[in-house]
């Protein structure tokens, strides 16, 4: 074929900015739109290195045909501090891709008929090389209506508040929200002197230039924030709620090398927690300990994802996921002798959705990331919310107060959730009143998320009406 005579399939350019739970539900969404709706896709993904994480290239290799990916040219960040924060190391490898997306770009458009281009929540900055392409940018923000009514607000409540929004005494009001306390804000938020912050309402301010915004939410998820996204008093672009797209493991050579799943074949009925903070969450020594002995003393059954303890930060792992040391060399002595009649510890990682689907699985600790959440929503598995960073409080605060489909331990004066609150949530999950209130809303939404996404459900039209405005614009 010659290069001018191009490919008239109309294609779609996405760009994920690091990190897997920004990219799984990309690739979820790809996937749709290739199979419902008849496009092709490229992915252009930004690097800090020369190899790409295995975990990337699993997922990546696995998608159809009619996605194809390149990574961009690796940047480089060592001139940033060692504490520079997850979204100033985000949003500098975005920005310093930006000329090799441009080149990205010249290539694709040259074979292809380009009819959009979409960024997750940290790529409005790419925004310019699609200008200069005359490519409409889209965003498509992977977590909740909640956290995206907050972007809208940020500019606003950037104005309005001088101090730290942890000092403000009274909750802050985000239209169609359940009111929020400052210290329950997404992580950078917490800290307004620091650079993270100032990317952060960057980017906020730069979502007005999107032609339009997929969220990955449904509307009997989050009635409120999405109805308020809806009107037009923000004058914020066309919102789109999508969701909930998710890995469905359909169709998976199912990896499960520690026997996950065979073990949970021979466990009760709804009988095992499920355990697992996510590909990106890390927990302290002192609460690693305090978590394997709460366990052991609800005596429920139990599936745990172990992961080296980090004493430093809570996401330790975001950017690879691969933990160097044996997570079993830092549980308490004797620990896994004693319950190995009622748990199984596996090291860093399980098949999740698997896991979540099997009829043994009764409820889920979690670190609350939407991925995640939007798993356990999917297969009607109710929740211990046990949130370590960037949006996750809000997340929790969602799930527990306006949901109610979670439980939620306290943590000491210390910010350390001891064994006996650790054994109390865990029973009351599994085996109290509580717990049965909360399975039986959660299967609602289970239900509700399933009718969304069938032939006529709400996320099922709002996405052809984005592709429908895709391939029109193409006629122009």
């Amino acid at each position: 074929m010659e290069v001018a005579s191009k490919n008239l399939q109309p294609h779609v350019i996405i760009l994920p900015t690091p990190g897997m739970g920004h990219l799984i539900p990309l690739t979820e969404l790809a996937k749709r739109l290739v199979s419902h709706h008849g496009f092709t896709i490229t992915f252009t993904i930004p690097t800090e290195t020369d190899s790409p994480s295995k975990a990337q290239k699993l997922v990546l290799d696995s998608l159809p045909s009619s996605i194809d990916y390149m990574f961009l040219a690796p940047v480089d960040l060592s001139d940033l501090p060692s504490d520079a924060k997850i979204e100033t190391r985000i949003a500098y490898t975005v920005t310093r891709s930006l000329p090799s997306l441009s080149d990205s770009f010249r290539l694709i458009t040259s074979t292809h008929r380009v009819v959009a281009f979409v960024v997750d929540l940290f790529g409005a900055d790419g925004f310019d090389v699609a200008k200069e392409f005359n490519v409409k940018p889209y965003i498509f923000f992977p977590t909740t209506a909640m956290g995206l009514a907050l972007f809208f607000q940020l500019p606003k409540l950037d104005q309005d508040y001088t101090g730290e929004y942890r000092d403000v005494p009274e909750p802050i009001q985000i239209p169609g929200c359940v009111p929020i306390n400052g210290i329950d804000l997404f992580d950078p938020a917490q800290d307004r002197k620091n650079e993270a912050y100032k990317w952060v309402v960057h980017h906020a301010k730069r979502y007005k230039l999107a032609e339009g915004i997929m969220v990955n939410s449904f509307d009997d998820l989050e009635p409120g924030p999405i109805k308020a996204l809806k009107g037009a008093e923000w004058g914020n672009p066309p919102v789109y709620p999508v969701g909930p797209l998710i890995r469905t493991g359909e169709g998976d050579d199912v990896s499960d090398p520690a026997g996950c799943l065979k073990w949970l074949d021979d466990q009760p009925l709804g009988s095992v927690l499920f355990v697992s903070f996510g590909s990106g969450g890390t927990l302290s020594s002192e609460q690693l300990t305090e978590l394997a002995l709460g366990l052991e003393m609800s005596e429920q059954r139990f599936l745990w994802v172990a992961r080296s303890p980090s004493d430093k930060t809570a996401n330790a792992t975001y950017f690879n996921p691969q933990s160097i040391k044996d997570p079993f060399d830092f549980l308490p002595k004797g620990f896994l002798e004693r319950t190995k009649k009622l748990g199984l510890v596996v090291p860093s990682w399980a098949p999740q959705v698997q896991v979540l689907s099997h009829v043994s699985t009764g409820g889920f600790l979690t670190h609350c990331g939407w991925n995640s959440t939007l798993e356990s929503i999917v297969h009607g598995v109710p929740l211990i919310a046990w949130p370590l960073f960037a949006e996750q409080k809000m997340n929790a605060l969602m799930l527990t107060e306006d949901l109610k489909v979670a439980l939620r331990p306290k943590a000491n004066k210390q910010g350390i959730i001891g064994r006996d609150e650790i054994s109390r949530v865990v029973k009351g999950l599994m085996e109290g009143e509580e717990g049965k209130r909360l399975r039986c809303k959660m299967r609602d939404l289970k239900d509700a998320s399933a009718r969304v996404l069938s032939e006529n459900g709400s996320s099922s039209k709002s996405l052809a009406e984005v592709a429908s405005t895709w391939k029109n614009g193409m006629k122009t």
